[in-house]
């Protein structure tokens, strides 16, 4: 009876965790990094707050993510030398290195095909924000109620940061991407490990007990 209790509260722990991460909700969206020693962080700030210095690398992605943590990379390594080279330095503005890329089919919206991943050089004043850095190489930008941005170069055409169903997030996650290391990507979390390892102990030992006193 005992054995049986624990292979039940077992087996409980494990639904448990599937069901979990069966209801992750996924957004798709336009997420914005920025690039530091070379490599691809999450920006702190949106598009419209941030204040890109001379010389910087920033990049947008869309993709569908459940939340920063799991966010797609934009693709790419190209950097500002390579990005501005053919946009000469001028006294008063400054030059921003962007990189787009509009994901994959997977992450597109039904009935649209994301464009191409491009790099442009943008020379703008030198307190520009991002967003005007954008806009002034990227056109149409589209944005929310909320200021969300929704679309750069008028993709997608309709949508903003909707929730996708599962089947969608598994179709984009089978797509060979570079994404931030989250918990949820290397499989169980170290937590339900810990609980599965104290359960089966918990067990062995009363399994153990009901044997000695027989």
């Amino acid at each position: 009876m005992i054995r049986r209790a624990v292979l039940l509260l077992l087996a409980s722990l494990l639904l448990c965790a599937g069901a979990g991460q069966a209801q992750a909700a996924g957004y798709r969206y336009w997420s914005f990094w920025e690039r530091d020693a070379g490599r691809w962080v999450y920006a702190t700030q949106g598009p419209s707050l941030a204040r890109p210095s001379d010389g910087d690398v920033q990049g947008f992605r869309f993709a569908v993510s459940e939340d920063s943590a799991s966010a797609v990379r934009p693709r790419g390594t190209a950097d500002f030398a390579t990005i501005c080279a053919k946009t000469p330095a001028q006294e008063g503005r400054k030059r921003v290195a962007l990189v787009i890329d509009f994901g994959t089919p997977s992450d597109a919206p039904g009935g649209e095909a994301p464009p191409a991943a491009r790099t442009a050089c943008a020379l703008v004043a030198p307190d520009a924000t991002t967003a005007e850095a954008l806009a002034t190489v990227a056109e149409p930008l589209r944005y929310d109620t909320n200021a969300l941005l929704c679309a750069i170069s008028g993709y997608p055409e309709k949508g903003c940061g909707e929730q996708v169903s599962q089947k969608q997030q598994e179709q984009q996650k089978q797509q060979p991407e570079v994404r931030k290391s989250s918990p949820s990507d290397d499989g169980p979390s170290l937590g339900l490990l810990a609980g599965i390892a104290v359960v089966v102990a918990l067990g062995g030992a009363a399994i153990w007990q009901v044997r000695r006193r027989g």
